[in-house]
């Protein structure tokens, strides 16, 4: 079974990302990405969708125009894991 972090944990994981925040009502994390237009949107969108199938763990992820708003979470730990981190370290790795 996968483990949830410790709050701990989580704090100095989320120090290794960047901008990802910790979401108040919830144990998740959560960034917003700004892209030039739809179609950069998109293509992250699709890069993050591949990563993320291949790991067999999909973001809660809102689209408008140029604009993406992405929170992770495990559901079956019900809360923040390893697995969470390792998707947003790959996220932020195709956004800089």
């Amino acid at each position: 079974m996968i483990q949830k972090l410790t709050s701990d944990e989580r704090t100095q994981q989320l120090a290794k990302l960047h901008r990802w925040e910790s979401v108040a009502e919830r144990d998740a994390i959560r960034r917003t990405f700004e892209f030039a237009d739809f179609n950069e949107a998109f293509g992250f969108m699709t890069r993050v969708a591949i990563k993320a199938q291949e790991m067999d763990h999909h973001p809660e992820w809102f689209n408008v125009y140029n604009k993406v708003d992405i929170t992770l979470s495990t559901h079956e730990a019900n809360g923040v894991t390893e697995r969470d981190i390792a998707l947003a370290t790959f996220i932020d790795s195709v956004t800089t």
